[in-house]
């Protein structure tokens, strides 16, 4: 029997969404629900063994080789850019990479504009296409607090409804892209493993057709 497929899944609620699919395209591993401290779950009859990581970890580990595959926000990949390859869109875990300021605000092209953000690279790169010249303010939370008390003029940063936005008198003025879920492979795994890889593929893709025609019948 072939050795099992190391699988890097979130953690939190994209990762619970994400194993449903997995699971629904025939690749369940019934452990992974019990309520345990385990950090690896193994089916070898489906031939997966998972483990959960932080978010923004799962492309290192799938870069790295210590998973042949894995699940990541298109925002992780857009910013470390990381050498992997992205075979899927999951179409969940829906949002927008978005530049949002105050309300009524108006860009002085005379002037450097501070941009606040976590993701720098997103937004160096987005400006740059744009000619405008940036001064990028790091930040790791609370990115909306930064135009409210003048630590920057916009924010680059996940939009999911806009709800926090509106409560604290900000909107979004330009969508950079559209972020969701997407399905990653090792390269060298891809290489090496194809078959059983892209049987993961497909049957993932059958799921993501299979939810969609679901919506469209509900309209």
């Amino acid at each position: 029997m072939a050795k099992t497929l190391n699988v890097a899944l979130p953690k939190g609620r994209l990762g619970d969404k994400v194993y449903d699919m997995f699971e629904e395209a025939g690749f369940e591993c019934p452990s992974i629900k019990e309520k345990n401290r385990k950090l690896i779950f193994e089916n070898e009859a489906a031939g997966v063994r998972y483990f959960w990581v932080k978010p923004s970890d799962v492309a290192i580990y799938v870069e790295r080789g210590a998973a042949d595959i894995g699940v990541v926000g298109k925002d992780i990949l857009m910013e470390s850019k990381p050498e992997v390859y992205e075979l899927l869109d999951l179409d969940t875990g829906k949002c927008r990479m978005a530049v949002a300021a105050p309300k009524g605000f108006e860009d002085d092209v005379q002037t450097t504009l501070r941009v606040a953000t976590k993701f720098t690279n997103v937004a160096r790169q987005f400006y740059a296409s744009t000619g405008r010249d940036i001064d990028i303010i790091h930040l790791n939370g609370s990115i909306e607090l930064a135009p409210i008390l003048g630590l920057s003029d916009v924010i680059v940063d996940l939009v999911e409804t806009g709800t926090t936005l509106k409560e604290n008198n900000l909107e979004v003025i330009q969508i950079i892209d559209t972020i969701s879920a997407r399905f990653i492979a090792n390269k060298s795994s891809f290489k090496f493993r194809n078959r059983e890889i892209e049987k993961v593929v497909d049957g993932l893709a059958r799921v993501v057709e299979g939810r969609k025609k679901e919506k469209e019948t509900d309209k």
